[in-house]
């Protein structure tokens, strides 16, 4: 800003030289000449006239006269130009300058169009500068940098991800290293930097990375169920940044700068072996960067978190969280689900339903609609079915239930013939599955027939060898079980006769015996 006035002032009003006037207001001497005489010719003293301000003192110096002033070329339409660049992806500003000239042939130059517009679009993309108020916002993010860890003998280092979180309104930061970016990683950095912190804010804003976020939206994103039952369970809502917003996140953004800056940059010639090695070093230079002294301010990110966040943070839960994952399934007819190669029950009546599973290190559960259905402890296994008895119909339970001293035990209590004849068909199968069917139906003739009966056609099927079902069936059926059982007996002697012939009389001269065609 030219200082007209105090010129002015010192020039007429205090009698000092155009030396002294340049030594006062910091300006050159040249420039205090210029601008006297600028004033001696459109005869300006001091005081000034009434009502007049910088822009008249300036326009009355300064201004153009009319006949040195060229005509100037029409300006761009910068709010159509810009319209056009983002209605149409392939549209160039070389493009419209020559749209423009061919509307206006005398117009701006390519380079000074360029100018304009880019000069007009920086006044009109103005940011809002955010105020956060105490305990409200943490954000979260991973820095670009990555840390190299030299691992067994293979010759090309693992990079470490680094992943970063700032608060609000103290910036004080928190930094770890992961293997990967994956969910597990991103669940168990969240819990980490809320024990650093000593509690928990209300909103944590991340980007919307895709172990964060499952479908970016500027209106509606949708979370990850297990970033959202992690943030349900410290209490705090998870805002993500509008897509392709950095500005929404400029906390972090230049807290991940000054990271890499000072964490990251700093261990560049150090080397690692271990994840826990570079997590050691990067809390030794995070406790460093946190007391580091503001440049503009009093105090430091640690002494205003100390002030101001840290007692407006909710108190932790008392258990951390317990990382789990979610999935979908859908239940099969054997009212199993497949889940980490093994087979987990579900009840029958959620047959074809499609699920979602959460597990745990520990547990596996299922949900049908937000209603839990089925828990389970998680097996380490392959090809295991993990089953809950109450799971099944009850026909299933009840066949299950079948045993081969169950089904012997339930035929004693018609007899102890009927007991024998199904201990001997079940022995008499490969294998005592196989003689179930038969057994229970032996067992279901007692519905019809009375145990006395029953027992006397186990008996006779006993004593025949004819230890099958339809056999004691046709027994009953016939009423073979009324008739009185023959004792087996040795066959009679016969007697002595004059008539009665011995073998002696067949045999030959040489006492073999005597062939039908002899």
């Amino acid at each position: 800003m030219r200082k007209l006035k105090e010129v002015l002032r010192l020039h007429h009003e205090v009698k000092l030289g155009q030396r002294e006037i340049a030594r006062s207001v910091q300006v050159a001497q040249s420039t205090i000449h210029e601008y006297l005489s600028r004033a001696q010719k459109a005869g300006l003293g001091w005081p000034l006239p009434e009502g007049w301000g910088d822009a008249e003192l300036e326009t009355a110096l300064f201004a153009k006269s009319p006949s040195s002033s060229a005509p100037q070329p029409a300006l761009p339409d910068f709010a159509h130009l810009e319209q056009e660049l983002q209605r149409h992806r392939d549209v160039t500003l070389q493009l419209l300058w020559e749209e423009y000239r061919q509307a206006n042939p005398e117009g701006f130059c390519y380079s000074r169009f360029c100018v304009l517009y880019r000069r007009w679009k920086k006044k009109r993309d103005v940011v809002l500068r955010q105020d956060h108020r105490a305990g409200e916002k943490m954000f979260v993010d991973w820095a670009g940098a990555t840390i190299p860890i030299h691992q067994g003998q293979s010759a090309e280092p693992s990079q470490a991800c680094v992943f970063v979180a700032v608060l609000g309104a103290s910036s004080y930061a928190y930094a770890e290293a992961t293997h990967d970016q994956q969910l597990p990683s991103w669940i168990g950095a969240h819990v980490r930097a809320f024990e650093f912190f000593g509690g928990c804010p209300r909103l944590v804003i991340p980007d919307n990375t895709k172990t964060g976020v499952n479908r970016p939206c500027r209106y509606d994103p949708d979370l990850n169920p297990t970033y959202q039952e992690m943030a349900a369970h410290y209490g705090v809502g998870v805002l993500p940044t509008r897509p392709y917003r950095a500005r929404d996140k400029a906390k972090v953004e230049s807290g991940v700068q000054v990271v890499q800056r000072w964490i990251v940059a700093a261990l560049r010639h150090r080397t690692f072996f271990a994840l826990e090695e570079v997590n050691q070093a990067i809390r030794e230079l995070l406790h460093k960067l946190n007391q580091r002294p503001f440049k503009k301010r009093e105090g430091s990110r640690a002494s205003l978190f100390a002030a101001v966040d840290q007692p407006a943070l909710q108190a932790l839960p008392p258990t951390p969280y317990d990382l789990s994952q979610w999935c979908q399934a859908k239940v099969n007819i054997d009212y199993h689900i497949a889940f980490d190669g093994n087979f987990y029950s579900v009840p029958y009546l959620f047959v074809q339903e499609e699920v979602e599973v959460r597990s745990t290190p520990t547990t596996v559960e299922i949900f049908h609609k937000g209603q839990r259905v089925a828990s389970h402890g998680r097996s380490r296994g392959h090809g295991l079915a993990i089953t809950e008895h109450e799971h099944r119909p009850k026909s299933h339970q009840a066949h299950l239930e079948w045993t081969p001293s169950r089904i012997v035990n339930w035929a004693g209590t018609i007899g102890p013939h009927t007991a024998q004849l199904v201990e001997r068909i079940l022995a008499d199968k490969p294998h005592p599955e196989m003689g179930y069917r038969s057994s229970l139906g032996v067992i279901r003739l007692a519905e019809q027939y009375s145990a006395a009966r029953m027992e006397a056609a186990a008996e006779r099927a006993l004593r025949t060898g004819a230890c099958r079902y339809r056999s004691v069936k046709s027994i009953l059926k016939s009423g073979l079980d009324q008739q009185p059982l023959l004792t087996c007996t040795s066959p009679p002697v016969s007697p002595q006769h004059d008539n009665l012939r011995g073998p002696e009389y067949f045999a030959d001269q040489e006492g073999r015996p005597c062939s039908n065609n002899q």
